[in-house]
């Protein structure tokens, strides 16, 4: 049995975030959320630089290795959609951080350019 997405959909990862890892555009505002969640969970700081708006990325981003992210709730959002070209996602990601629980409460906004959703930043 394959274990359920770091985002917290049923699918694997390969099926789930991991197809928009390798390159697959995601479709809404959301399931770039779910992504860039993942890639939090993954260390994959390629993706998330890659993902952010070029207008608000950072040159440079360090993970902090102690972080350990257990779960994702999306708690609501706006547009983003299919055939939008913005959004919000607000969510909650809970992580550990040296046996220290923590909860980053975000609503976040996204715009969609060239056919990819790309993360701004908090509202």
């Amino acid at each position: 049995m394959v274990a359920s997405c770091p985002c917290g959909l049923p699918q694997g990862y390969p099926d789930c975030c991991g197809r928009f890892h390798r390159g697959e555009a995601a479709p809404t505002a959301e399931l770039l959320m779910r992504s860039r969640y993942t890639a939090f969970a993954r260390g994959d700081t390629a993706y998330l630089l890659q993902t952010w708006h070029p207008d608000t990325r950072p040159p440079r981003l360090r993970l902090d290795p102690e972080d350990e992210w257990t779960r994702l709730e999306i708690l609501g959002g706006t547009g983003g959609g299919l055939l939008g070209a913005t959004g919000t996602v607000e969510f909650r990601a809970h992580r550990t951080n040296r046996g220290h629980p923590d909860v980053l409460h975000e609503n976040s906004e996204f715009v969609r350019e060239d056919g990819r959703w790309s993360y701004l930043g908090p509202l």
